[in-house]
C-alpha cells in the first residue's frame, strides 16, 4: 500500500504494522491478497490436473467461508482449507505471530510440509501423550526420537496473548524461536511424505486450520542469499572443525600441487589441468565441511581416503563424491550415479539442490566406518553404506571402497572449479 493511501486510511484499514528493515509484509491488511486455500495432504490425492483443479476450486470456497481479513489480523474460526502463500519460497527468515484457544491444535507448514506444531499446551488439552506437555515450536511430524521433534524449552504463553514465532529455514535446516527462546536448532526438517527424500527445494507457507479458531498477525519474510545461507550453515556446531586451508598457500596439501593454484582466497584446479591435490594429513572417520563454485559445465570431485599415489581415487579410494555442474546439457545421459554428492558409481545422490551456477555452494561430508552422507546447502542428498554397493557402474569393482583411512582432497578434471572454507573434524 502507498504511504499516501496509508495517510487517507490511518484510522481504517491500514492497520499493519511496517515490516522490519529487509523483510516484507505477506499480509496487506485489507484483505488475503497473496494467499489462496489448499490442504497438501488432500491435493496430493488427486491425479489428474481436472481433480487438482477441482480440489483448489473447493478450497477456493471454504477460505471465503472460514478465514477473514480483520484489520491488522487474519482471523480463522477453525475450519476449512489451510490459507496458502501464492509464492513459493526457498531459504528464507519467516516472522508470524498468533493467537489461538484452549483445545486448538494447529500449525505453520514450511515448504507444503508439515510443520512447525502450536497446540494447547496444558494437561487438560488431552494431548501430553503426544508431545503437547513439551510445547509448540517443534517440527513434530520429524521422525520419533528426530532433533528438533520437540521443542527444547516450553516457551509458550497464556491463552489470549499473542505468541511470536521467527523461523529460520537454509535447505532442510530449520530453527525455531518462541517468544524469544530457541526451541529448534539447526535441525533437519524430515520430508513428511516421503522420509527417504530431502524436503523439497522450494515450497509455499501454509497456515493451518485445526481444532479451533487462531489469529495470525505481523506475517512478514525476509529471502536469504547464498551467502548468508552458507553462513549459516557453517556456524552450525563449530566445535572440532579445524581449517585445512589458510586462504593464501596450498600449504599442507600435496599431491598434483602444481595443477592447482590459490585464486581470491579459493583453491581452483587450473584449467585442463587435473590430478588430485590431497591434505598431509589422512584421516579415518572425519567430517569435511567446504563451499565450491563451479563454472558451467564444471567438474571436480571429493576424494575420499584417498590412497595417494597416481591412482584414481573413484575405485583405488573409498570414493570420489562428484562435485558436477548436473544440470549442464553436456551431462544429460549420465548414468544416476555420476551426478553432484553421488559416490561414485556406487550410489546415486539426490538431484536438483544445487544453486544456480557461479553462486557458491556449502557442503558437509560425513564419513564414519563404511557409511558416507553428503549435505549439500542444509539438504540430506546421500546418506549410503558403501560396504552395501553391489551393483557397480559399467561392472567396475571399486577394490577401495572397503578403505579405513586415506587423504582427503580434490579430484581434478580439467576445469576451474574452486573450493574455500575447507574445514575438517576427526571423529574418535
Amino acid at each position: 500500500m502507498s504511504l499516501a493511501s496509508c495517510l487517507l486510511l490511518a484510522l481504517t484499514t491500514c492497520v499493519v504494522a511496517a515490516p522490519p528493515e529487509g523483510f516484507t509484509s505477506l499480509y496487506n491488511g485489507e484483505d488475503l491478497s497473496g494467499w489462496h486455500g489448499n490442504n497438501p495432504h488432500s491435493l496430493r490425492g488427486a491425479k489428474t490436473e481436472e481433480a487438482r483443479e477441482k480440489k483448489l476450486a473447493a478450497f477456493a470456497t471454504d477460505v471465503k467461508a472460514h478465514w477473514s481479513a480483520k484489520g491488522d489480523e487474519i482471523y480463522n474460526d477453525g475450519h476449512g482449507a489451510y490459507l496458502t502463500t501464492d509464492a513459493d519460497y526457498g531459504d528464507y527468515e519467516l516472522l508470524i505471530d498468533y493467537k489461538t484457544v484452549a483445545k486448538a491444535d494447529s500449525g505453520i507448514y514450511l515448504r507444503g510440509t508439515p510443520q512447525v506444531q502450536i497446540w494447547d499446551t496444558t494437561k487438560e488439552g488431552g494431548k501430553w501423550n503426544i508431545g503437547a506437555d513439551k510445547g509448540s515450536g517443534g517440527l513434530w511430524n520429524n521422525s520419533k526420537g528426530a532433533p528438533g521433534k520437540d521443542p527444547s524449552v516450553l516457551a509458550d504463553k497464556p491463552f489470549g496473548e499473542w505468541n511470536s514465532v521467527r523461523i529460520i529455514q537454509v535447505g532442510a535446516r530449520t530453527s525455531v524461536w518462541l517468544n524469544g527462546k530457541q526451541v529448534v536448532d539447526h535441525a533437519i526438517m524430515e520430508n513428511y511424505y516421503d522420509r527417504k527424500s530431502a524436503l523439497a527445494r522450494t515450497g509455499p507457507i501454509h497456515l493451518q486450520t485445526h481444532g479451533g479458531p487462531i489469529s495470525w498477525k505481523n506475517i512478514y519474510i525476509r529471502e536469504i542469499g547464498s551467502d548468508e545461507a552458507n553462513t549459516i550453515l557453517a556456524s552450525k556446531n563449530k566445535k572440532g572443525f579445524n581449517s585445512v586451508f589458510d586462504g593464501k598457500s596450498l600449504k599442507g596439501w600435496t599431491g598434483a600441487v602444481d595443477n592447482y593454484e590459490v585464486r581470491d582466497g579459493a583453491i581452483a584446479c587450473k584449467p585442463k589441468h587435473g590430478g588430485v591435490l590431497h591434505t598431509e594429513e589422512q584421516y579415518s572417520d572425519f567430517v569435511v565441511r567446504v563451499e565450491f563454485q563451479l563454472p558451467p559445465g564444471g567438474n571436480n570431485g571429493l576424494a575420499i581416503r584417498y590412497p595417494g599415489g597416481q591412482v584414481n581415487t573413484a575405485y583405488n579410494g573409498m570414493t570420489e563424491l562428484q562435485v558436477l555442474d548436473s544440470e549442464h546439457p553436456k551431462y544429460s545421459k549420465l548414468d544416476a550415479r555420476q551426478y553432484h554428492g553421488s559416490a561414485y558409481g556406487m550410489a546415486a545422490a539426490q538431484r536438483g539442490y544445487l544453486r544456480p551456477t557461479g553462486e557458491w555452494n556449502f557442503q558437509e561430508v560425513t564419513v564414519q566406518g563404511s557409511n558416507i552422507k553428503v549435505e549439500l546447502n542444509g539438504s540430506v542428498i546421500l546418506d549410503a553404506d558403501i560396504s552395501k554397493a553391489k551393483d557397480f557402474m559399467a561392472n567396475s569393482p571399486h577394490p577401495g571402497k572397503d578403505r579405513t583411512e586415506g587423504y582427503f582432497g580434490f579430484a581434478g578434471h580439467n576445469d576451474p572449479v574452486l573450493f574455500r572454507a575447507i574445514t575438517i573434524k576427526e571423529l574418535k
